[in-house]
């Protein structure tokens, strides 16, 4: 159903025709994409945020007169840094979805892109007059405006040469083709490398939901490390005809032939590849930790309660399958029957069971295991 109706994001437009004409190949702004959204989050709940150790935060100032004068400062940020009035100033809260559990519902609204292209939520909020500067991103992202009104200026340009010394990546020549203002509600968004520039009209909140887009060479070295811990060539290396060399200090093209043929044995297969993408799409980022009950229920009645009331994966938890590779969560693999696997589906694409149903037993203990470490909670118990 989700591929030929409608959904209020996108306006009059199904999700079919958003990734036949615009995913990856122009931008799109849907006005009143959400009416009535003013945001998620106050003002002062996003410096509290901002001030919080465990959450990732910027500060930037940017100074168009002078782009290479523009700051950029790294959380925990400090109140007094949060009340400056003299220039234009954003703070951005990266994660939202990880601390809000209504940012953590929205972002899932957009489960019309795959949840192995899904990355997160950030909040930006911004002054009269404050933004990043002028910059390209190389991930898709959506822009919900939340309270105020922020003017974006788009381009798609071949020149992506940067502001020499800014602490910023910004573009040194820009020239935007579109000047739009978004006011609460709308929704703008931006493929790939689309140079933008936001700039707040008054104080305002903006609400960007971006996509995971590895580089081949992040994605080498990942698969590279995942197939170093997986494989496994045996022998070792050997010269039993070992001749007297003139110098000692040369390492002979004997032994290079040799040790190349002996690293010839490293083969992949398709299914190694999937087996990689699994884990290496739900590996969670190093700042993430997971928060155990503090006093965990039975299991005898954590049966009783998740069938009567169903369950939630933690916002954290990142539960993905492929037919080719199972199931993998939070970066390991899933063994599981087949019986089970419609169920795991359904909570992977849904991210909750709803209750009234009966689950089998295998299941009941696998979800507790989840729940004694943090992965799910029970629908009717807040996440800690």
């Amino acid at each position: 159903m989700a591929n030929t109706t409608t959904i209020a994001l996108l306006g009059e437009m199904t999700p079919a025709r958003f990734l036949a004409e615009y995913w990856q190949k122009k931008p799109l702004l849907v006005r009143q994409a959400l009416p009535g959204f003013t945001g998620l989050v106050t003002r002062e709940e996003i410096f509290d945020l901002a001030c919080d150790p465990d959450v990732e935060s910027r500060h930037v100032r940017y100074r168009p007169e002078a782009p290479d004068e523009s700051s950029l400062e790294y959380g925990p940020q400090k109140r007094s840094r949060l009340r400056g009035r003299r220039e234009p100033w954003t703070v951005l809260v990266q994660g939202l979805n990880l601390w809000v559990p209504e940012a953590d519902a929205l972002l899932h609204r957009f489960n019309f892109i795959p949840q192995a292209r899904l990355d997160d939520m950030m909040v930006s909020y911004a002054v009269d007059g404050g933004g990043v500067g002028p910059h390209f991103d190389n991930y898709d992202v959506f822009l919900l405006q939340g309270i105020g009104k922020r003017r974006w200026q788009i381009a798609d340009q071949e020149d992506r040469s940067l502001v020499e010394g800014a602490p910023l990546r910004l573009l040194r020549n820009f020239r935007p083709v579109h000047d739009w203002v978004l006011e609460p509600g709308d929704l703008l968004y931006l493929p790939p490398h689309w140079a933008h520039n936001g700039i707040a009209i008054g104080e305002c909140t903006t609400y960007s939901v971006g996509f995971k887009s590895p580089t081949a060479q992040e994605l080498a070295h990942g698969f590279l490390d995942w197939l170093g811990e997986h494989l496994c060539l045996r022998g070792m290396y050997a010269d039993p005809d070992l001749a007297l060399q003139e110098n000692a200090a040369e390492i002979s093209p004997t032994m290079i032939e040799r040790v190349a043929g002996m690293l010839e044995g490293i083969r992949w297969s398709r299914a190694d590849v999937a087996a990689f993408l699994g884990s290496y799409l739900t590996e969670p980022k190093p700042s993430i930790f997971f928060e155990p009950p503090d006093k965990p229920l039975e299991l005898a009645a954590f049966a009783g309660a998740i069938q009567t009331h169903g369950c939630a994966l933690d916002a954290r938890t990142l539960l993905l399958w492929s037919s080719e590779a199972g199931f993998h969560i939070n970066g390991e693999p899933l063994a599981c029957a087949p019986a089970d696997r419609d169920i795991l589906a359904a909570l992977a694409h849904r991210r909750r069971l709803e209750g009234g149903q009966s689950l089998p037993v295998s299941l009941i203990g696998l979800f507790h295991a989840w729940y004694e470490d943090g992965f799910l909670h029970l629908a009717n118990t807040p996440a800690p």
